[in-house]
């Protein structure tokens, strides 16, 4: 209870979100971020998802979001889970959660 209590008195929910398999490429070629994300009354990773697409990709949204999820070929783990096994979209983020998405996708 004591990580909840620090967010509420934070007013923000940090994360950490990692990019690689060429994901990294979208995102200024940044691997690791630590964010901050504003205060409201839950985050889901569809928040997110939209949130990094405003605030941190950089180039070419179509190879990182389709239909307000991730493009097929991105795999998204959340503290070393597959999101699948987490409520995908529907995940409600928690305060130093571990995100990292993995692009499976490669040019030939």
């Amino acid at each position: 209870m004591v990580g909840i209590q620090l967010f509420y008195e934070m007013n923000v929910l940090p994360i950490t979100v990692e990019f690689s398999g060429g994901a990294e490429l979208l995102f200024d070629n940044k691997r690791h971020y630590n964010i901050d994300l504003p205060n409201k009354d839950k985050w889901k990773l569809s928040d997110l998802l939209l949130w990094l697409k405003d605030n941190l990709l950089s180039e070419r949204p179509e190879l990182f979001i389709q239909n307000n999820s991730v493009r097929p070929g991105i795999l998204v783990l959340v503290n070393d889970s597959d999101w699948e096994l987490m409520d995908t979209v529907d995940y409600v983020i928690q305060p130093n959660d571990k995100i990292v998405f993995i692009s499976t996708l490669h040019g030939g």
